[in-house]
């Protein structure tokens, strides 16, 4: 079931109107909303529901007793369970995501010593969003062991276990996130939500806006990038680079719409989630795109990962920061999946944090200057492109089934020029008008945040009617509907 179908547009509407109809009474609420995300979670991946369960189940228990511990000053029981904790949800995302990669690479790296060993793909099923609700698990025990938060945020009994539960299943989130953290939606469970009309309105906004990004966006230009990706060996240079450049922009409509729907959907119901993009291309490194792009993963990463390791390596100086931020980019690309291309785009983008910290600019914010009407200034334009095209090259990378695939289509791009664009006129025509429909709302926020379209008065006060009504016009237009699966449901 996803986000934007017909199907969770009538499972929504019953949820909310049940969840309104008992809204000054929260352990209702708590109820009702539970047993929805397991509802939801059990269409998505039925099979999988159970593990789900279990370890809410387990890692509330862990919360419990390192609370406990706490307390009592038994500071070494405590980090006995957390790192339990951790051992248990590293272990489910390498039994589920990574045995059969590392199994299959040892023997292959053994054969190539002479050594003869052999592994039978188990073919595991991945559940849905385990990258994500694996990382809210981890988030809860560390934090109860960190001091930043009480199991269950102080709340005893059942009712604590519910909220938890739910912040584990929140239906909206659960398949792609946003990566929460538990103090801020726990905190948000403790009362009841009542009805807001704002909440509604601009929740319904940015639901549909991510709809727009969706299906007219990120839709359309998968119809071109697919058709030139899945067969590069018959297209020429020309067209695969153009394919290539036009992939970040679908990656970023698919998730960012994504993400868009689950903020718009958790905010109807009461709830305010982390915000997961901040238009990453208007940036002049790469620290700046990973600070504005999937931004619930990168804090995530930095928090639990990257100073920790800092911290671990500071004798070491600037190689120990170059070290911490290796390995943790070298996680991110493996947090997306078994494969050596997710690994080496890890590294990739790693690469290019090594000149910002060797020029002691890795924690320096660098803003862009303006010219006299507000627009940056041509050399911090320049270097926007420059890492528009680190990007793309990485997201070649990251597209490709395989190594081989990849060194390929490189080598396709080196030696065929003699070709010219593939065109799909109608796709491209289609997708380039809703292009400069984003590229328009993301200046304007991004320079221009006080800047209106001028309309007559008599408009004016229609202005937000005017613009849902445009949105939706656009989707009946340009939009995409045969329910494609968003891309980030496969990590």
């Amino acid at each position: 079931m996803v986000v934007n179908s017909l199907a969770f547009l009538w499972f929504f509407l019953f949820v909310m109107v049940v969840y309104y109809l008992c809204q000054t009474k929260k352990e209702v609420q708590n109820v009702f909303l539970l047993a929805c995300s397991y509802w939801f979670y059990s269409q998505v991946d039925i099979r999988m529901t159970g593990l789900l369960i279990i370890l809410t189940l387990v890692f509330w228990l862990l919360g419990k007793g390192i609370g406990h511990y706490m307390q009592q000053e038994g500071e070494r029981k405590a980090s006995l369970l957390t790192t339990v904790g951790v051992v248990i949800g590293i272990g489910a995302l390498f039994y589920f995501k990574y045995l059969d990669f590392f199994a299959e690479s040892v023997a292959a790296f053994a054969s190539l010593l002479g050594f003869h060993m052999s592994w039978t793909a188990l073919h595991l099923v991945v559940p849905i969003g385990l990258s994500f609700f694996t990382f809210k698990l981890m988030s809860y025990v560390l934090d109860i062991h960190h001091g930043k938060i009480l199991p269950d945020n102080g709340v005893n009994g059942l009712s604590g276990f519910i909220s938890f539960a739910n912040y584990i299943a929140f239906f909206p989130t659960i398949l792609s996130g946003p990566i929460d953290r538990p103090k801020p939606f726990l905190t948000q469970t403790n009362v009841a939500r009542l009805f807001n009309p704002d909440n509604l309105m601009t929740g319904f906004r940015r639901v549909l806006w991510g709809m727009f990004l969706k299906m007219c966006i990120a839709d359309r230009l998968d119809i071109y990038v697919s058709a030139i990706w899945n067969n590069y060996e018959h297209h020429s240079s020309l067209s695969i680079l153009f394919a290539s450049l036009l992939y970040p922009l679908q990656m970023y409509a698919d998730f960012g719409g994504y993400s868009e729907m689950a903020i718009g959907v958790a905010l109807m119901l009461g709830f305010k989630v982390a915000e997961n993009f901040k238009r990453p291309f208007f940036v002049l490194d790469i620290a700046g795109y990973w600070s504005r792009w999937h931004m619930t993963l990168t804090s995530w990463l930095t928090d639990y990962v990257f100073l920790p390791l800092n911290i671990k390596f500071r004798d070491w100086g600037v190689y120990g920061t170059i070290l911490a931020i290796m390995l943790n980019m070298m996680f991110i690309g493996m947090w997306h999946g078994a494969n050596w291309t997710f690994f080496l785009f890890g590294i990739y983008h790693g690469l290019w944090y090594i000149p910002l910290m060797v020029g002691g600019n890795f924690f320096k914010k660098r803003k862009i200057k303006v010219n006299a009407h507000g627009w940056p200034k041509q050399q911090y334009v320049i270097k926007m492109i420059g890492i528009y095209f680190v990007v793309t090259f990485g997201l070649m990378l990251f597209h490709s089934a395989n190594i081989g695939e990849f060194w390929h289509i490189c080598e396709r791009i080196a030696t065929h020029w003699q070709g010219g664009l593939f065109t799909d006129m109608s796709s491209m025509v289609n997708a380039a008008i809703c292009l400069i429909a984003l590229i328009y709302v993301d200046i304007q926020e991004e320079w221009f945040p006080k800047y209106q379209l001028p309309l007559p008065c008599q408009i004016n006060p229609w202005r937000w009617e005017l613009t849902v009504a445009v949105e939706m016009v656009a989707i009946l237009l340009f939009g995409v509907f045969d329910n494609n699966q968003f891309i980030y449901f496969q990590f």
